[in-house]
């Protein structure tokens, strides 16, 4: 059982930078922007998040409260960077991969040199600590207490959140309902007065306000608060696109989707734990190898049956029918 928990409590903070990463490219897709951009977006939030902890680390300030700041100042950053994408997409109509992709390639190339010429190193170190022990009351309840609000981060709790808030947003308000029209029949959507152009705009800085907030989470915890020019987010922005398509757009499935990929990462640092995965004396590089190995397996069986928002990565024209 203490395996089970222990499995549990590290795959959390894994997967909700993922699951909200991956809430983010729904929300651009399902407005009709491909968001190839969100690597680039979470690094850019992890960045600006950590600037603003390393600034104010000796503040005295609790370490909850510089939690939270950093995450409205990474939402802030994702989504600045997500307005390059909309404006480039949507006003411009380019190419929205090609966009993405320039995107995912400057924003580590411009971190590392920032880095280097006021911190003399590839990335930004900070010496705090989010880590919370147990969550007073919620941490003495039996079997989920233990599971999820013991030895955990402020982060899982506010990505749940954020999970719900997506739901109610996409499915139960007329903003939401207008999105989803905007991605599957522009023109229909436009027909009845409804602003494509700025529709798809908040789709897209959705997107970055919650990738530069996923980024920050996972550089508080994954990497202990430090954001690295040269490892970036470890691939984590396309894990998140992989978990977007597997979970179909939609929230529910792509939180289980999140859950799934994070626990094949905790896995492959937790082998020495588990007793018969041990006993195979297989290397532990294999193992952290799954959930990319998973990720291909999984698109090459799901990708046919998988149904994208009808209009996502076409420009839109009013002028055309």
């Amino acid at each position: 059982m203490d395996t089970v928990y222990y499995l549990i409590q590290n795959m959390l903070p894994v997967g909700i930078p993922l699951l909200l990463v991956a809430l983010g490219g729904m929300f651009s897709e399902r407005s009709g922007v491909v968001n190839i951009a969100l690597e680039g977006i979470m690094l850019f939030g992890a960045f600006f998040g950590a600037l603003f902890v390393y600034f104010v680390q000796k503040s005295g300030l609790n370490p909850q409260t510089i939690l939270l700041l950093g995450m409205i100042v990474a939402a802030i950053a994702g989504l600045i960077y997500s307005l390059l994408l909309s404006f480039a997409s949507v006003t411009m109509k380019a190419n929205q991969v090609i966009t993405g992709t320039s995107l995912n390639m400057l924003i580590p190339a411009v971190i590392l040199l920032f880095s280097k010429m006021f911190f003399n190193s590839d990335g930004i170190t900070t010496n705090m600590n989010f880590y919370i022990r147990e969550i007073p009351v919620l941490g003495k309840l039996p079997v989920i207490g233990p599971m999820f609000f013991q030895r955990t981060y402020l982060t899982v709790m506010i990505g749940f959140v954020f999970l719900v808030i997506s739901i109610i947003l996409l499915y139960k308000t007329r903003f939401g309902l207008r999105l989803m029209a905007c991605g599957e029949h522009p023109h229909a959507a436009d027909s009845v007065g409804i602003n494509v152009y700025k529709m798809r705009y908040a789709g897209v800085s959705l997107s970055g306000i919650l990738g530069g907030i996923g980024g920050f989470f996972y550089s508080v915890g994954v990497m202990d608060g430090n954001v690295s020019g040269h490892s970036g987010v470890a691939g984590f922005g396309f894990l998140a696109l992989a978990v977007m398509i597997f979970g179909q757009w939609k929230p529910l499935r792509i939180f289980f989707a999140a859950m799934f990929f994070a626990f094949l990462r905790t896995l492959a640092y937790s082998v020495s734990l588990i007793p018969f995965l041990a006993d195979l004396g297989i290397n532990q590089t294999y193992y952290k190898m799954l959930p990319y190995l998973a990720t291909m397996v999984v698109l090459a069986f799901t990708s046919k049956r998988s149904r994208a928002p009808k209009a996502e990565g076409i420009p839109y024209d009013k002028s055309q029918r």
